[in-house]
């Protein structure tokens, strides 16, 4: 399998129509670079596409995914900014489930 160790989502929606070279040139002007073992994720304007790209150390794979009804919980509109994900509200995002409560950001405690 391919090693992940950071995965991060853009903000500002991405045309899905974009092929490998427009997802990574894209990844270069949002997040600065690619770099290895990240996945960086993309939606359209609707948030019901998502187009992921991982550099594995030696390329570049792109993968996408649509949802045939909802949407994913995609944060707001904020330009040129980024939010760092873990495995477990990557899941949740994928699947179409609200992944901001998922992990430590959902943690419960007592006041």
């Amino acid at each position: 399998m391919i090693r992940i160790d950071s995965i991060w989502l853009a903000t500002e929606p991405m045309d899905m129509r974009a092929g490998t070279e427009t997802a990574l040139a894209r990844v270069v002007a949002v997040f600065g670079a690619a770099k290895p073992h990240c996945a960086y994720l993309f939606a359209n304007r609707r948030a019901n596409r998502m187009k992921v790209l991982v550099h594995d150390g030696l390329g570049i794979w792109l993968a996408a995914r649509r949802l045939n009804q909802g949407r994913f919980f995609w944060p707001g509109v904020r330009h040129g900014s980024e939010v760092e994900l873990d495995a477990e509200q990557l899941q949740a995002l994928v699947l179409g489930l609200p992944w901001q409560r998922v992990g430590s950001g959902g943690a419960i405690t007592v006041l």
